[in-house]
């Protein structure tokens, strides 16, 4: 549930990101801060250990990418494309030439199932941790993964359901691309109907990061108010949402998965990278801006914890 406050129609502005010295730009929706049951009953078809004890847990308010995060956005990150961004006054130029970026990747990423238009895969959630902290410091505006209860919160919309639609599948269709009608691949962000706050793809496409690292007993010990499992180490992490290979009950709000070196499989290299994963054509991710931006010290201690600085 939403507390009553948080359901005022100010509560629902977004904004619109523009990429200095670029024409690309992105929009955010508003998610009210309120509270929910996170996890799932036992009653629920499909349900995972994992997904249990459920839990009353408070959200502060946040915002969160419409969409999930496309190519475009994505590839001005790589190395080759600071050119680009040359115009930028000079200390934000040096902050943001001090980031390390990545070059693309030997084997192309999208695995060829198309770039404009489709969701950013295959990054470590390193990179995509890296990117966000290249995005605010490019941006001025600080953006990061969501933790696993901000996703679900935002995936839940205000319902109890197994989906933001129901507990049926009888219409998933209308709002996932999953193994029954992908045709073995991702589709375009937006191509199916949104949530109930405005946000697409929540339901499949692809899978998406999170910044929680990944415990069964997650929701046993976590705080009740704005819970985070700190990453300790590259794997597990929690990934949310189901993606365009996967069954119905994969894409349930509560659902949730646990990343593996697996994903890096086919990585021949030795090391093998920490930017890509060779085997995760089904993972991206989603941004997340706190509507009460943290203090330059918070945001410091942030990539500290989350990059290991």
């Amino acid at each position: 549930m939403v507390d009553k406050q948080d359901k005022q129609p100010e509560s629902r502005e977004g904004y619109k990101e523009e990429i200095p010295a670029t024409d690309i730009t992105f929009d955010m929706v508003m998610i009210p801060k309120g509270t929910f049951i996170m996890g799932s009953p036992d009653s629920q078809k499909d349900r995972n250990v994992d997904e249990g004890p459920m839990k009353k847990v408070e959200v502060d308010a946040f915002y969160m990418g419409k969409y999930e995060l496309v190519w475009e956005v994505f590839e001005l990150f790589y190395t080759q494309n600071q050119k680009h961004f040359q115009t930028l006054e000079t200390d934000k130029l040096h902050s943001v030439d001090a980031i390390t970026r990545p070059s693309p990747p030997y084997e192309d990423p999208s695995n060829g199932m198309g770039k404009a238009g489709y969701p950013a895969i295959s990054m470590s959630t390193y990179s995509a941790l890296v990117f966000c902290k290249w995005l605010s410091t490019i941006t001025g505006r600080f953006y990061r993964l969501p933790t696993e209860a901000e996703w679900e919160y935002a995936a839940k919309a205000g319902t109890n359901t197994a989906y933001s639609f129901g507990d049926e599948v009888t219409d998933l269709d209308k709002y996932a691309v999953y193994y029954k009608n992908s045709k073995n691949q991702y589709a375009k962000v937006g191509s199916k109907l949104p949530n109930q706050w405005g946000l697409y793809d929540m339901h499949g496409n692809v899978s998406e990061w999170t910044m929680d690292e990944y415990r069964e007993d997650a929701l046993a010990i976590t705080e009740s108010k704005n819970p985070w499992v700190k990453p300790t180490s590259i794997h597990p992490r929690v990934i949310k949402g189901g993606s365009w290979k996967d069954d119905a009950h994969h894409l349930r709000s509560s659902a949730r998965f646990a990343s593996s070196l697996i994903l890096q499989k086919r990585d021949p290299q030795i090391p093998k990278s920490f930017w890509w994963n060779t085997d995760s054509s089904f993972i991206g991710f989603r941004l997340v801006s706190p509507k009460t931006e943290p203090s330059p010290e918070e945001q410091k201690q942030f990539w500290k914890t989350v990059l290991d600085e």
